[in-house]
């Protein structure tokens, strides 16, 4: 373990922005990270994933500690499950590969997602009809402050929308060093329900399809619309999409009958943010290196030296005008560092 100082994170965020770090040091083994917190035990420390779900507009004034525990392996199966552990530093999108590619089945529709796998519970990231709370089993995760370990099951990470007890009662005090999926080696639960996965598997030809044709499909469908964060900066999707009151819908969708909107419950409906960006005007507008990507509208982008905090001025601004013009309030997806 080398400890760096005042070390570049332009390449450890995937909007690209440039922060220094006081301090950095890369962990391969949960040993290192126990000796570690043990070693700074009283110093400002901050535990850095694959850097896909935050926007830095700052220097980082304390210890960068980047977590990046590789290794994935098959724990038990039966006829119809295996249980499936990979280490919290494997990049996300290539682990769902791996289960595709082993005819694993429950990952294929969240392809493509930015980040790395011992983040996916913090967020309970989700896409295309599907979260990590549908396949997910438990992750064992180490108090930063004792450097005791302990297992987190479903029951204990209180999932919801882009939620879970990382993001409120255990914030800041666990570092997640893997996750246990339990997944299907037959009879899969194809889900084309979401989005544009079956108007894509049509234009593919596709009628009967397996887990990698649902998973092409997807990364197809990303790919028309997310840029790649290696050729401009991005972060996916800035905003959650508002989950609003029955009624509140029922006032704005008189006023705006063509926005759609998803039933999530007999007294709730979730409003698709983008289309309320791209209603306000900001679908590709760009201010200065800071802007909206042009073919979708929840993703904010950097065209090439936008600081941080010029990100987060366009971010207030949308959700802002937001606000007045449709009196919903929508919330940042991404962590604002």
């Amino acid at each position: 373990m080398t400890i760096q100082n005042n070390f570049s994170l332009k390449k450890y965020n995937t909007f690209g922005i440039e922060a220094k770090a006081k301090q950095f040091v890369a962990i391969h083994s949960v040993e290192d990270l126990k000796t570690i917190l043990q070693e700074h035990q009283s110093e400002p420390k901050f535990i850095l994933g694959g850097g896909s779900n935050m926007l830095l507009t700052q220097d980082i004034q304390a210890l960068v500690i980047h977590i990046d525990l590789k290794g994935k392996k098959v724990l038990k199966e039966d006829d119809d499950y295996v249980w499936v552990e990979s280490q919290a530093g494997e990049n996300w999108h290539e682990f769902v590969l791996w289960t595709i590619d082993q005819n694993f089945g429950g990952l294929e529709n969240m392809s493509l997602i930015p980040g790395n796998v011992g983040t996916t519970p913090v967020q309970n990231i989700g896409a295309y009809g599907t979260e990590i709370k549908d396949t997910f089993v438990s992750c064992d995760a180490m108090n930063i402050a004792t450097q005791v370990m302990k297992t987190f099951t479903k029951e204990n990470c209180h999932f919801g929308y882009r939620e879970s007890v990382f993001k409120h009662e255990a914030k800041d005090q666990f570092i997640i060093t893997s996750v246990i999926f339990k997944l299907t080696k037959r009879n899969h639960k194809i889900n084309t329900s979401y989005g544009d996965i079956t108007k894509e598997l049509e234009k593919q030809n596709v009628v009967t399809p397996t887990l990698k044709d649902i998973s092409n499909a997807v990364i197809a469908i990303r790919q028309s619309k997310l840029p790649d964060p290696k050729e401009l900066g991005n972060s996916g999707s800035f905003f959650k999409n508002p989950i609003i009151p029955k009624t509140q819908y029922e006032k704005v969708h008189a006023l705006h009958p063509e926005m759609p909107h998803y039933v999530v419950s007999e007294t709730e409906v979730k409003v698709p943010a983008g289309w309320l960006i791209e209603r306000a005007g900001f679908k590709g507008k760009r201010f200065g290196d800071a802007g909206i990507h042009k073919n979708q509208a929840l993703v904010l982008v950097n065209y090439g030296n936008a600081t941080g905090q010029e990100i987060l001025a366009v971010s207030r601004d949308i959700q802002a005008t937001i606000l007045k013009e449709f009196g919903i309030a929508i919330e940042a997806e991404v962590n604002v560092i």
